[in-house]
């Protein structure tokens, strides 16, 4: 029976007789598969201990990549055929390593690590043939670094993680008012001062807890290349967020003139040593919008729009995330600056004036042939032209963009912040929001159904994104995403039936195979059975909230 997340769309068999991998086993890639043939010696090839040599193509005994443009872009035919060997086709060179994904999903537990733990084994497959295609090309992850920096390590394991699961859009979380993230070489103070602070609040915002020392770190400009050359091998697209003009509070330490300085003394500010939503934002002066355009021409060119193999059939790796959510107005109502702005501008109030903001971007940007995409508060004030809309207070706001014609991300936090908590017990550590359980994350379902046909044709895709306000080291990154990530990996992937038709039994049947994939991976997941007592944080206040989520 087949176990394999996320589930494909059609399988032939499997049947008892079948293929066995052993040390004459040969790979052989055609012109355009060599990624995929790169990483099924370095990673599959490690873990079990095969050196899958170059071998003819016609061998009985062989792996075979091939390119087949019957087949969309991220398709794949998975053929494990007796006395033909295991042959994998592939619309692009997207769809060939999804299919080695699989692949390596029905080698077992075994092809997880990093090394061989049983020396000289063979591995059976069985007879079968697996035709797959995804249902959305937005499949995303978003993971904060700002709040708890993740060194760069950490970070690529978590692309690997994604590659595990056909997740291929990476949301990367880098600015926000507890901490600047990226080298901006022409802005030295965003890294030397912005990207740590002196101690941590513990827990949530009202917890009495603190965590007296420093926290901080940042990429260098090479780790963000390297970062975007190890996703792109793995056919992820990589989009950079630099908060604009609220959660600014890191910038406006390491530079004070960026604040509103007719309202506060900004060079009193330090890095944000706590959560929730700073009143701390940027003034709207031409000086700030240089500054910013200072940055990202520098993050262009470490984000390139033709990042690898990739791109040849996706736009996202050209899209910049600007945030835009949760900026505080009170300053700017105070601001005799902001309101200068407003009446030069003729704009009706410090609404319209953000999105005036929002749209200097979306115009430079797209100047440079990137797009804008922003969290749904720059729908407020009128949606800035050709910019996109990560959904994420709700379903509406990616309504109202995609009855606008523009294209969304649904991201809605009621269902797939993973922050969120996984039950109800009191041994959930640091409980947050909602109940999300394993089960509610399989059940949603990211096109709103108010939508016409042709509105839901705007909606990319989705992506569950990780906060990391209360993850205060990997392993708690690990388990609020884990096994979540695998549900949601199911419904951004799978062609599933309504929400209420899903069968979530067998989906905990195939997640029993998978709990000892995530296992050799090493992942800290929370048990079904609940957390570990390790996993617990007795005594730290976090902020649940009780009932079912809305659905708005």
């Amino acid at each position: 029976m087949n176990d394999v997340i996320p589930a494909p769309r059609a399988v032939e068999g499997p049947m008892r007789c079948g293929v066995e991998l052993d040390a004459e086993t040969t790979l052989w890639a055609a012109p355009g598969t060599d990624a995929t043939e790169r990483w099924l010696r370095a990673t599959l090839g490690a873990a079990l201990g095969l050196p899958l040599r170059p071998g003819p193509q016609d061998a009985r005994n062989a792996v075979r990549l091939l390119l087949d443009d019957t087949l969309e872009p991220e398709a794949y035919k998975l053929g494990v055929v007796v006395n033909r060997g295991i042959e994998i086709r592939g619309g692009g060179a997207a769809g060939v390593f999804w299919g080695a994904q699989t692949l390596r999903q029905l080698l077992g537990p075994d092809a997880f690590r990093r090394a061989p733990v049983r020396a000289g084994r063979t591995y059976g497959i069985a007879h079968q043939v697996i035709e797959d295609a995804p249902r959305f090309p937005w499949r995303g992850l978003m993971l904060d670094v700002s709040r708890h920096f993740m060194p760069k390590d950490g970070v690529l394991r978590h692309l690997d993680l994604m590659a595990a699961h056909k997740l291929n859009v990476f949301h990367f979380h880098l600015t926000d008012d507890q901490g600047w993230r990226v080298q901006i070489k022409r802005y030295p103070k965003l890294t030397e001062v912005g990207s740590w602070r002196a101690r941590t609040k513990f827990g949530h915002r009202a917890s009495p807890l603190w965590e007296e020392k420093p926290h901080g770190g940042f990429y260098t400009q090479d780790d963000i290349r390297e970062i975007v050359a190890y996703a792109a091998e793995r056919h992820i697209s990589v989009v950079p967020e630099i908060d604009i003009p609220g959660h600014s509070q890191a910038a406006i330490a390491a530079y004070p003139e960026l604040g509103n300085t007719d309202v506060i003394d900004t060079t009193s500010l330090t890095v944000w040593d706590t959560w929730g939503i700073s009143q701390n934002v940027l003034a709207p002066t031409d000086n700030t919008l240089r500054f910013y355009e200072g940055v990202f021409e520098e993050l262009l060119e470490l984000f390139p729009a033709d990042a690898g193999p990739f791109t040849r059939f996706s736009p996202f790796s050209g899209f910049v995330h600007i945030g835009g959510d949760e900026c505080a107005k009170d300053q700017w109502k105070r601001s005799p600056t902001a309101q200068a702005r407003i009446r030069e501008l003729g704009l009706a109030d410090e609404d319209e004036l953000q999105s005036w903001f929002v749209r200097h971007f979306d115009n430079w940007l797209s100047a440079r042939g990137r797009r804008l995409i922003g969290w749904d508060e720059i729908l407020e004030g009128g949606l800035a032209e050709g910019a996109a809309v990560s959904s994420w207070r709700g379903y509406q706001g990616g309504v109202t963009a995609a009855r606008a014609g523009h294209d969304v991300v649904m991201c809605p936090e009621q269902q797939v912040y993973l922050d969120h908590r996984q039950a109800a017990g009191p041994d959930e550590p640091v409980p947050i929001g909602y109940v999300r359980t394993l089960e509610d994350v399989y059940r949603f379902e990211p096109v709103p159904p108010e939508l016409t046909e042709a509105e839901a044709r705007h909606v990319l895709g989705t992506q569950a994104n990780v906060w990391t306000e209360v993850m205060e080291d990997p392993a708690r990154v690990d388990y609020q995403t884990f096994p979540r990530l695998a549900a949601f990996a199911e419904v951004a992937w799978s062609a599933l039936p309504a929400p209420a038709e899903r069968d979530f039994a067998d989906f905990e049947r195939r997640m029993a195979a998978h709990y000892g994939r995530l296992d050799a991976l090493g992942v800290a997941y929370r048990p079904p059975t609940g957390p570990l007592p390790w996993q617990r944080r007795p005594g730290v206040l976090g902020r649940p909230i009780e009932g079912a989520p809305p659905n708005v």
